[in-house]
């Protein structure tokens, strides 16, 4: 079936079923890779993608579901990622690195709708995503550090 995608603010057309998991077409069709698979029944958010601004985990919905939405992947460009991005890059938030394109999803979610996120604010945004490493108390203090950068540039 000829699926098309918005991803990033491009357009793909896509040869996929309807219930291909949609993030095997973000990595192994499109091959935009810096989505992760990680349990593959949504549980641990390795594989966030923010769909019309809402987090999901694309694992566990069908490629048709995007059909005519915007999707964002951590390859794409947002003022709200760049911060986050300079934040986690300033407190050194990675491990391993394996989780931190679910997480930095989810905190682009959390900072788009909350500018001043309290610490249960980002422990109720992040509580879906592991980390192996441990590294949630770098993440918070990451979160907060994107706050004030973004809240400052307004």
């Amino acid at each position: 079936m000829n699926i098309l995608l918005s991803i990033n603010e491009k357009s793909y057309a896509i040869e996929a079923a309807s219930e291909t998991p949609l993030l095997w077409a973000i990595r192994d069709i499109v091959g935009l890779t810096g989505t992760k698979f990680g349990c593959g029944v949504s549980q641990c958010g390795a594989c966030s993608v923010l769909i019309d601004g809402n987090l999901i985990k694309s694992c566990g919905i069908p490629v048709s579901f995007a059909v005519g939405k915007e999707i964002f992947t951590i390859e794409g460009t947002s003022e709200t990622l760049e911060f986050l991005r300079e934040a986690w890059n300033e407190g050194n938030v990675p491990q391993c690195g394996y989780c931190q394109s679910g997480q930095l999803i989810a905190a682009t979610s959390l900072l788009d709708k909350i500018h001043h996120p309290s610490d249960e604010d980002i422990d109720t945004a992040m509580s879906d995503n592991i980390c192996r490493c441990g590294t949630y108390t770098r993440i918070k203090k990451a979160i907060h550090r994107a706050a004030a950068l973004k809240n400052k540039s307004l």
